[in-house]
């Protein structure tokens, strides 16, 4: 247990003091709230609300910002090790730290500090956002929709679970990086395994669309967004958090097993 403290430690020593990893979580942040504030700022809706639900979903619709904010965050995953790779710098930490799971377990629990932080922070001014401006979209007390809070049950499961989203992705992006051992190849393959089954669910037509929707990760993962019309989502809220978690799972165990079965 205490090697792996001293592998964290130095992990956290070695994030903190490099410049990219401040300004990437900087910019996961202010990506996610201006996509959000941009998106609600356009929107405009003359549906009032209904017990039914058949409107616009309020908190799904502020915390729309994740969508691209997840790619900072992927990108503040892969080089948490791709640079390392490139650099050779991956011998002095093999070095330091000859227990590679405990390498890996290290640099896993620093991001997924790192990203939990920035999620909360970049949810937390979507859901301002969100109060501020949907009103004046329509979507709003005076059209029969409550404000968004946090107070609120269901808006507080989307925003939690849209921070512990975001902390998958980053841990599915250090698992793919491990195992593939190149920041740009790397970047690619995550953010093809988040975008394109989404390209090609919107291609195809019930059931497989709908297949999709519950096997992939991200269209899985954001279903925690959802607040109305819950029976019309391919999986539950919290189910799709489970299958991003497995997806961030697979690739850290397939990290894993490359790091500590392949020289470096």
């Amino acid at each position: 247990m205490s090697g792996f403290v001293d592998a964290a430690r130095a992990e956290w020593v070695k994030q903190r003091t490099l410049p990219g990893t401040v300004w990437l979580c900087v910019a996961a942040v202010v990506t996610t709230i201006a996509v959000s504030a941009t998106v609600l700022s356009a929107t405009h809706t003359s549906a009032a609300g209904d017990p039914g639900g058949a409107g616009p979903d309020p908190a799904k619709l502020t915390l729309t910002g994740v969508l691209l904010g997840q790619a900072v965050i992927a990108a503040l995953a892969v080089l948490a090790v791709g640079d390392e790779y490139g650099t050779g710098m991956i011998r002095v930490s093999v070095t330091a730290i000859p227990r590679r799971w405990h390498l890996l377990g290290a640099k896993a629990a620093v991001g997924a500090g790192l990203t939990a932080l920035a999620g909360v922070v970049a949810v937390g001014g979507c859901v301002l956002a969100g109060r501020l401006l949907l009103p004046g979209a329509g979507i709003g007390p005076a059209h029969g929709y409550q404000l968004v809070s946090l107070g609120n049950g269901p808006t507080l499961r989307a925003a939690a679970g849209s921070v512990v989203y975001l902390v998958l992705v980053g841990l599915l992006a250090l698992g793919v990086t491990t195992a593939i051992r190149d920041s740009a190849v790397s970047i690619g393959v995550v953010l093809g395994l988040l975008y394109l089954p989404l390209l090609l669910i919107q291609a195809v037509n019930d059931p497989l669309r709908r297949h999709l929707a519950q096997i992939a990760p991200m269209t899985a993962g954001l279903a925690v967004q959802a607040t109305t019309n819950l029976h019309q989502q391919a999986l539950s809220p919290w189910a799709g958090i489970g299958v991003m978690a497995a997806w961030a799972g697979g690739t850290l165990l397939l990290g894993g097993l490359t790091l500590r079965l392949r020289d470096v």
